[in-house]
């Protein structure tokens, strides 16, 4: 809203990829300043630039495609297909394994998916299978790669700091051709960082949202299944719903646009107490019938 008053005319996906650019370029730097800072040594392993590699694939052209997709459908309709990794994990770990989810992560899954239609607001009756839906679906299957790649037992060795810097690296390597694919270039990004409302937005995207979340997740997410991983991911709206009740007017006053709060309604506690019970149930002990393990516990 701040930078398409700079720049009129030009198309949200220039705006976003020249935000990508520079969100993930920044992080890239700041990530590898820190690898420096920490052990004064740069060295990545092969395994370390694979591993970063493919997440910043994953997750780069998973993010370009969700931000393509939603330009040409419904934002319900672009929150619960963007979730569809809660469905295209366990079905990937079936083909994988050879063997069918056990009845309790089918069950979680399955809530999960109806938490997020109902806080989307999603309606089955108004699904058409679109360019934007398409896309949509394609960012979904890109986001299970990224969490399926962390979950990859060859990369347990990496650094993951250093992973992360390979990912930010790659990202904005990736979105750095769309400046002039759409329509603009180099001159154009940089004026829309000439507002001040424009830095502090990006070192909110930089710090919190790109620094501290894929650098937890880079660094924690191996230590949990990849079905557990896409459960837990799908609080994300949740989140969302929760914020925009009060940060758009707060956001919206610091950068002199007009930003207003959404209303708290049930489909948030609906749809957020059945995502909450999904992940609640993927995490409670399984009955073992009272057959001793190997331990004798």
């Amino acid at each position: 809203m701040v930078q398409s008053e700079v720049v009129p005319g030009l198309g949200t996906w220039f705006l976003s990829s020249a935000t990508m650019v520079a969100r993930f370029a920044i992080a890239a730097v700041l990530a590898g300043v820190i690898v420096l800072w920490r052990s004064g040594d740069f060295r990545l392993t092969r395994g370390e630039v694979w591993q970063g590699a493919g997440l910043g694939f994953f997750g780069g052209l998973g993010m370009l495609a969700q931000v393509d997709g939603l330009a040409h459908t419904e934002a319900s309709t672009s929150a619960f297909l963007t979730q569809g990794t809660v469905f295209f994990i366990p079905v990937v770990k079936a083909i994988t394994s050879r063997k069918l989810p056990v009845a309790r992560e089918a069950l979680c899954c399955l809530l999960a998916l109806a938490g997020i239609a109902v806080l989307s607001g999603f309606d089955w009756r108004r699904l058409h299978m679109g360019r934007g839906e398409w896309e949509t679906l394609v960012a979904a299957m890109l986001f299970t790669g990224h969490i399926l790649w962390l979950e990859r037992a060859a990369f347990r060795g990496n650094d993951s700091l250093k992973a992360s810097v390979v990912m930010f690296a790659t990202i904005a390597v990736l979105c750095l051709p769309l400046l002039w694919v759409t329509g603009g270039g180099a001159r154009e990004a940089t004026v829309l960082f000439k507002p001040v409302a424009s830095w502090w937005l990006l070192a909110v995207l930089v710090g919190p949202c790109t620094l501290m979340a894929f650098l937890w997740m880079n660094r924690w997410q191996p230590h949990v299944s990849a079905m557990t991983a896409g459960l837990i991911y799908c609080f994300e709206p949740v989140f969302a719903s929760v914020l925009a009740l009060f940060l758009p007017v707060w956001i919206g006053q610091m950068a002199g646009v007009g930003y207003a709060n959404e209303a708290l309604t049930t489909t948030l506690l609906l749809g957020g107490g059945l995502i909450l019970i999904a992940n609640v149930l993927m995490q409670w002990p399984a009955h073992t019938g009272g057959v001793m393990n190997e331990h004798g516990s």
